[in-house]
């Protein structure tokens, strides 16, 4: 698979204990690290966006059949509203696709739902939550 390269920012895959700083800073920073590991993450796909060679932002990829999943998808705060996590999703949308998905899906913090909903991912089903966070089921066939 070759990088994708926008501007300044590199998009490549990388190993899944890659992604752990970022989810935990991002995602669960009071929470110990082992609560951003998944029991599955040797399985997945994981991708990262670089800027200057540093690591700003990642995600997970998880395909069984023609579903596919991202999951843990954090972009580290002082690089949040530039535009390089919609560049790593549109990465892993085309990931997806590339290995025979033709559905795509993820559990959304509620606040992100128009964010999801600029690349097409629309609500299923009704809210749940982790802990007090909302979460809500998107999704959009490829």
């Amino acid at each position: 698979m070759p990088d994708t390269t926008t501007s300044d920012i590199t998009i490549r895959a990388i190993a899944a204990a890659d992604t752990y700083e970022l989810r935990h800073q991002v995602l669960w920073p009071g929470e110990p690290v082992a609560y951003i590991k998944l029991g599955n993450d040797e399985a997945g796909l994981h991708f990262g966006a670089f800027r200057n060679g540093k690591l700003v932002s990642v995600i997970s990829l998880f395909i069984d059949g023609s579903v596919a999943r991202f999951r843990k998808f954090a972009t580290r705060p002082d690089c949040q509203g530039q535009g390089i996590g919609s560049q790593l999703l549109r990465h892993v949308i085309n990931e997806a696709r590339r290995h025979g998905a033709r559905r795509l899906w993820c559990d959304a913090r509620a606040v992100n739902e128009a964010f999801y909903r600029a690349f097409k991912l629309e609500p299923e089903g009704n809210r749940l939550y982790r802990g007090t966070e909302p979460y809500i089921l998107m999704a959009r066939d490829l």
